[in-house]
């Protein structure tokens, strides 16, 4: 699931007072309200400013949130702790702006994951019995006036599911990557209870970082997992679940496809119409390649195994995608013979 930012949906800053957070939730909320924005994106944008009201408006939440550190990217992959997980807020309904949840859908997985406990186990501590938007939560879940009627958390799944971004030099390269993990697990000492606990302060959860060693097995395809045993969350009783990156071709020189690569190359109008000769940074060193006369914009050269490794052995294509650029500055001596170009067509 996705990190939601909730600093970033209200406009302020880690460090914002409460009447800071008060103030930027009303002039949201107004603007966003679906009764008066009718913008096809009203409703979801008032779902977030009112979830992260929700958070941030309370000290024990905002508490467990902020415990999860400042690393953290809007929409980066989230996995919850265990325990966490398997809670459902369809009773959960709004009171302050005669428009109830129910009818916007339901609160986030992500907003689920971290507070599911907080909604079912009575953790609030509002002596109206009222979250900050005025939800009631008499009716969280139906028939829930007892420990017994509560729903149970699903059975624990520790394992993680995570996108990983690849270069096409990490695939070329036989060397392990090194990843950098950011994630987030319940308490072991209190058992995600939370309260006055010295590990967690109170949260329930601790935030762990650390360095992972990958191998990218060779002619690997965007979407394949790779399974990482033993790395995923841990339990009170010292199980732990296994880590699957999804593989992500991410490059900003290269067009990945498979083995072959696509890169482009800009050239001039002169050295389109005229041809020329160029030196190409590849994977596998600097080439000088040749460029025909009269050659278009958006031309492919292909360049035979220069691509990447296959799993047979070998190697895929590089193509080479013609960019014909306009320089940014032409002297006025340029400027005369493109206009006598121009005359003669």
């Amino acid at each position: 699931m996705e990190y939601k930012d909730y600093y970033k949906i209200l406009g302020v800053e880690r460090d914002a007072t409460e009447a800071k957070i008060k103030s930027a939730y009303r002039k949201l909320a107004r603007q966003y309200h679906p009764d008066v924005n009718k913008s096809p994106d009203a409703v979801k944008k008032f779902k977030d400013i009112n979830e992260a009201y929700e958070v941030l408006s309370d000290k024990e939440k905002k508490s467990r949130y902020d415990s999860l550190g400042a690393n953290w990217q809007q929409g980066a992959n989230f996995t919850p702790p265990p325990g966490f997980e398997g809670f459902n807020f369809n009773n959960f309904n709004q009171g302050g702006y005669s428009q109830n949840f129910s009818d916007m859908g339901d609160f986030s997985d992500f907003f689920s994951s971290l507070f599911g406990d907080f909604m079912g186990g009575g953790r609030t501590k509002r002596s109206s019995n009222k979250s900050s938007q005025g939800f009631s939560y008499e009716d969280l879940f139906s028939g829930a006036r007892n420990q017994s009627q509560r729903p149970q958390p699903q059975q624990e799944n520790l394992d993680i599911t995570q996108d990983l971004n690849i270069t096409a030099k990490d695939l070329m390269n036989d060397k392990p990557i090194n990843v950098k993990m950011n994630t987030v697990e319940k308490c072991m000492k209190c058992s995600g209870a939370g309260s006055i606990c010295s590990e967690c302060g109170g949260t329930g959860i601790v935030s762990k970082s650390k360095n992972l060693s990958v191998k990218i097995p060779k002619g690997v395809k965007e979407g394949q997992k790779i399974r990482l045993k033993g790395e995923g969350k841990s339990d009170n009783y010292g199980r732990r679940g296994d880590l699957y990156f999804i593989i992500k071709f991410k490059d900003s020189e290269y067009t990945i496809e498979d083995v072959n690569l696509t890169k482009d190359i800009e050239i001039t109008p002169a050295e389109a119409v005229l041809g020329c000769k160029k030196d190409i940074s590849t994977l596998h060193g600097i080439i000088n390649i040749k460029i025909p006369s009269e050659t278009r914009a958006g031309k492919i050269l292909r360049l035979k195994d220069l691509g990447l490794p296959k799993k047979s052995g070998g190697f895929g294509n590089l193509n080479i995608k013609i960019i014909i650029n306009i320089p940014s500055s032409i002297t006025e001596k340029q400027k005369e013979l493109y206009k006598k170009l121009l005359d003669s067509e």
